[in-house]
C-alpha cells in the first residue's frame, strides 16, 4: 500500500507567503497532477530560473498568483501523459515549454498543449530549459514591439544573461549590428561568442562614452534594456533619431527627463511576454524552432542548481556577480 501511495507524489517547491528567497519551500509529498483536456504532464529534467520569478515571489509584481503556488515556467523534459484531445504529443516525446499550469520547480509539471513545443535532438534538456521565456521575449522585444530591421544597430544592455544572449543570437542572425554590455571578462567573452560585434564593460565608469564613440554621431536604433531603473536616462542619450528603448527588465523607479525623448522623437516601449496573443506566440515559436533547426539558436547554460538549492538560485540571480548564460534548476 505504501508503494502505491508514494508513487503519485513528487518533490515541488511551494510558496505559501510572498517574501524573500527563504519563502521557497521544497516539499516531497506534493500530489502529481493529472492532465485534463488539452493539457500534458511533463517529467521535468530541467527548469529555467527567470528574474521575473523572484519579483512574483516577493509580491512586488503586477501579477500575483494565488497562494500557495509553485514557481517556474521554462521547463524541458519528457511527456509523461496527455489529456483528452491532445494529438500533437505522446508519452516519451522530448519537449520544452514557455508556461506551466502547475509550476516548473518540480519533478512533474502540467502545461497547456499549446504552450509546449518539440525539443530538437540538437539541444539537451538544460538548453531546452533556456529557450522559452528568454528567446520568445527577445524575439518579441526586437520585432513584435521594437520593429527591428536588418541593418539597424541594437545595443543589448546586460547581454550575458538568458534574454541577453537570446537577443544577440537572434539580432545577429537577422542582419542587425549587435553591441552588448556585460560586467565581467567572462560575461563579455560569452556575449562576443553569441553574436555581438562589439562588447563593453558596464562596470567601467566611462563605458557610455565608449559606446557613443563607437557609434559616432549615429547612435543606436534599438536598446534592449534589462535594468531600466538604473539605465533608462542614460539610454535616451545613446539613441539615434527615432530610436527606441525596449524595457525588458526593471527593479524599481527612475527619474528621466521627457525632453530627452522629444529631441530625437524616441520611444520607450514596455515588453511583456505574458501579454502576447496566441498569434504572436505562434510567430515567436516559428522563429525560434527555425533558429534551432538552422543551428544558430544555441542557448548558453550558466549556473546549475539542484532543486534543493532553489533559495541560493533566487539569491544569486539578483545579487550574483554577473550572468554568463541562463540559470537552470536540474
Amino acid at each position: 500500500i505504501t508503494m502505491a501511495a508514494t508513487r503519485n507524489v513528487m518533490r515541488a517547491v511551494r510558496v505559501f507567503e510572498f517574501g524573500g528567497p527563504e519563502v521557497l519551500k521544497l516539499q516531497s509529498d506534493v500530489l502529481i497532477p493529472s492532465p485534463k483536456e488539452n493539457q500534458v504532464l511533463i517529467k521535468v529534467h530541467a527548469c529555467g530560473v527567470n528574474p521575473v520569478e523572484t519579483y512574483i515571489r516577493s509580491g512586488t509584481y503586477a501579477r500575483k498568483p494565488a497562494l500557495p503556488y509553485t514557481p517556474g515556467s521554462d521547463v524541458a523534459g519528457v511527456i509523461e501523459s496527455v489529456g483528452e484531445q491532445v494529438t500533437a504529443f505522446k508519452k516519451g516525446d522530448r519537449v520544452f515549454t514557455i508556461a506551466t499550469i502547475s509550476g516548473g520547480y518540480a519533478d512533474y509539471a502540467l502545461a497547456a498543449a499549446d504552450s509546449v513545443f518539440p525539443l530538437s535532438g540538437k539541444l539537451d534538456f538544460k538548453q531546452g530549459a533556456a529557450v522559452g521565456i528568454p528567446y520568445f521575449t527577445a524575439y518579441r522585444a526586437l520585432f513584435q514591439k521594437g520593429r527591428a530591421k536588418a541593418g539597424e544597430c541594437v545595443l543589448v544592455h546586460g547581454a550575458s544573461g538568458g534574454v541577453g544572449i537570446a537577443t544577440c543570437q537572434i539580432a545577429r542572425a537577422c542582419g542587425l549590428k549587435v553591441l552588448g554590455t556585460a560586467g565581467t571578462k567572462e560575461g563579455m567573452n560569452t556575449v562576443l561568442k553569441n553574436g555581438a560585434h562589439q562588447v563593453f564593460n558596464h562596470r567601467e565608469a566611462n563605458y557610455l562614452d565608449q559606446i557613443k564613440e563607437h557609434t559616432g554621431m549615429e547612435g543606436v536604433d534599438i536598446i534592449i534594456e534589462m535594468l531600466s531603473n538604473i539605465n533608462l536616462a542614460a539610454d535616451l542619450q545613446l539613441l539615434a533619431y527615432a530610436g527606441r528603448v525596449m524595457v525588458v527588465g526593471s527593479r524599481g523607479p527612475i527619474e528621466i527627463n521627457p525632453r530627452d525623448t522629444m529631441s530625437k522623437e524616441s520611444s520607450i516601449i514596455g515588453v511583456s511576454l505574458f501579454l502576447a496573443t496566441e498569434e504572436e506566440r505562434h510567430e515567436c515559436a516559428t522563429a525560434v524552432l527555425n533558429g534551432i533547426l538552422a543551428g544558430w539558436l544555441k542557448p548558453t547554460v550558466g549556473s546549475e542548481y539542484p532543486l534543493e538549492k532553489v533559495v541560493s538560485a533566487h539569491e544569486d540571480i539578483i545579487h550574483g556577480s554577473g550572468a554568463r548564460g541562463k540559470m537552470v534548476l536540474v
